[in-house]
């Protein structure tokens, strides 16, 4: 069995780093990746981290939302299903650097007319102009290098009028040997098997995240750990 260091994030690179990949290999890999959101209960943290935002706002408002790094859209459509049963009224916006996945978004969410998505570059100026009032960031923080992460932190809290939430993975042995044994079981596609295991790696532990809390002292937040080994952190405005 070899031997897995967690002492520090992995800046190794995913097969999903590629903007590029697209057809049957992106389509399995968003099916399998929502699979196993669903199963381990992933999107749920998020959701739960809006709810908390909203708690004591106003409902009466049309809540613009925007999810980077999107992918497939799963999360924005749970989001939407809620919104709907508890009349709250949802403009959702995904955002991925990947138009290929965001034309699987599209036609995944055909029958959300909540939901937008753009193939639009976080880094970029344009994204830069857009304001919202919650800033989503799920399983997206982990493909970037800490100083990235911070450029990054500083556009989100601008952009949001309430707060951002961040769903991402905790970087520990167990759960990358219990993804290993997950994935034996229930996952066949080896982009989500290598990636799985390589996002773990780049995942972050609590001190990692407190580090980066501490260059945003203004903020109010929030870090909680949840199953199945994610940190959700909440930056408060």
């Amino acid at each position: 069995m070899n031997y897995i260091d967690t002492s520090k994030r992995s800046e190794q690179e995913e097969i999903m780093d590629d903007f590029d990949l697209q057809g049957i290999a992106l389509e399995q890999t968003l099916t399998d990746l929502e699979t196993i959101n669903n199963w381990l209960g992933g999107n749920k943290i998020t959701l739960t981290g809006i709810k908390q935002l909203l708690n004591n706002v106003p409902s009466n408002a049309v809540f613009r939302i925007a999810d980077v790094g999107c992918g497939s859209g799963a999360v924005l459509r749970e989001i939407a299903k809620w919104g709907r049963s508890k009349n709250i009224d949802f403009e959702l916006i995904g955002v991925d650097a990947n138009p290929h996945a965001i034309e699987i978004a599209q036609r995944r969410s055909a029958y959300y007319p909540e939901i937008q998505f753009t193939d639009l570059n976080i880094f970029s100026e344009d994204y830069k102009q857009e304001t919202y009032d919650i800033v989503l960031c799920t399983l997206t923080l982990h493909h970037f290098k800490n100083e990235e992460i911070l450029k990054l932190l500083a556009v989100f809290k601008n952009q949001a009028s309430i707060g951002v939430i961040i769903n991402d993975l905790h970087r520990s042995k167990i759960s990358y040997r219990l993804f290993q044994v997950f994935c034996k079981l229930f996952i066949n596609n080896e982009i989500a098997r290598k990636d799985g295991l390589i996002s773990i790696l780049r995942g972050f532990k609590r001190i990692d995240l407190k580090n980066l809390a501490n260059h945003f002292p203004e903020q109010q937040h929030s870090i909680q750990w949840k199953w199945a080994f994610r940190y959700r952190w909440i930056l408060k405005n």
